[in-house]
């Protein structure tokens, strides 16, 4: 099923709470404060006294709405222009600019940005629920990649673009995992190796040395000589074609979306891609709706919630 863009959940807030609700709560209410899913404790706040949308925890005596506890919290934006711009993310290949969900939202440039990326914190990985890629004797491709404009591309006299490096999992058949690390180093690699990926899985990379030690606590690792223009083996095995086409979608957006990403943000931005990529067998709808699921527990604010106002 693809997008609708007539759909009421893109125009009406009523029913984009509706949709809301469906995608977190799909067997009732649940409180976002103490866990209460027992029907019987929950009661929905009616009456002109309360806002659409409202319900009250008998357990703890709090009140909370769908977007409590979410990405989507103390948002003066309509819900449903949150759930268009997360329809729209989850839809573009390639990825929408901030200037384009300004437009089509009619909203101002700051506020669109910051809507994206707190989509973009809901699309990020959670470590706890996702977990490492491979397994007992699934095949997993790493390899890393470096962000940023040509020094080529540099005007006379202006600096050269900082690269920023960037190094991705991919199990071949199955999910990506992304990681935006400070310099590829043996320490980086080895981290993001034994973090993203199960020992037991057989590990394929180029002839980067970075790889050389981890490698071996694998259950087997090949590798291929890219340097001799070697990008296969003679039966197939050996070969990093399918992270370098992750890589090659990255990159892609980055330069025609968004054309220049800071080192800041650029996990956000890699989580965004790695996202789409572990929702590309199913449909449009399918992949917005979970990134509104996954959005549960997740915050993302102009400042620390424990700073001081003043600071």
């Amino acid at each position: 099923m693809s997008i609708d863009l007539t759909n009421p959940i893109f125009h009406d807030d009523a029913a984009a709470r509706e949709h809301l609700e469906a995608q977190r709560w799909p067997h009732g209410p649940e409180c976002p404060h103490c866990g209460e899913k027992r029907a019987e404790a929950i009661t929905k706040m009616e009456g002109k006294a309360h806002r659409t949308g409202l319900y009250n925890c008998k357990s703890c005596r709090e009140q909370f709405s769908v977007t409590v506890g979410t990405v989507f919290e103390r948002s003066k934006v309509p819900r449903a222009k949150w759930v268009l711009a997360t329809h729209l993310m989850a839809a573009s290949k390639k990825g929408m600019s901030a200037k384009q969900i300004e437009r089509m939202l009619g909203v101002t440039y700051k506020t669109a940005w910051f809507m994206m990326h707190r989509i973009r914190e809901a699309m990020s990985i959670d470590p706890k629920r996702d977990g490492p890629i491979g397994g007992d004797e699934k095949i997993v491709e790493a390899d890393e990649t470096f962000v940023g404009g040509k020094s080529t591309n540099a005007k006379k006299g202006k600096p050269i673009p900082t690269k920023y490096p960037v190094m991705a999992l991919v199990e071949r058949g199955g999910e990506v995992r992304v990681k935006a690390v400070p310099d590829v180093t043996g320490k980086n690699v080895r981290e993001a190796l034994f973090t993203l990926a199960r020992r037991e899985s057989m590990l394929v990379t180029d002839e980067a040395s970075v790889y050389y030690h981890p490698g071996k606590e694998f259950l087997i690792h090949e590798t291929v000589n890219h340097s001799k223009r070697q990008y296969t083996d003679f039966c197939g095995f050996a070969h990093t074609n399918t992270v370098e086409g992750f890589f090659s979608l990255f990159k892609r957006g980055i330069m025609g979306s968004f054309h220049s990403v800071s080192e800041a943000h650029l996990q956000r931005y890699a989580d965004e891609f790695a996202f789409r990529y572990n929702y590309r067998k199913v449909d449009d709808a399918t992949r917005a709706n979970a990134i509104l699921k996954a959005a549960k527990g997740k915050r993302l604010t102009y400042r620390r919630p424990d700073k001081a106002q003043d600071a």
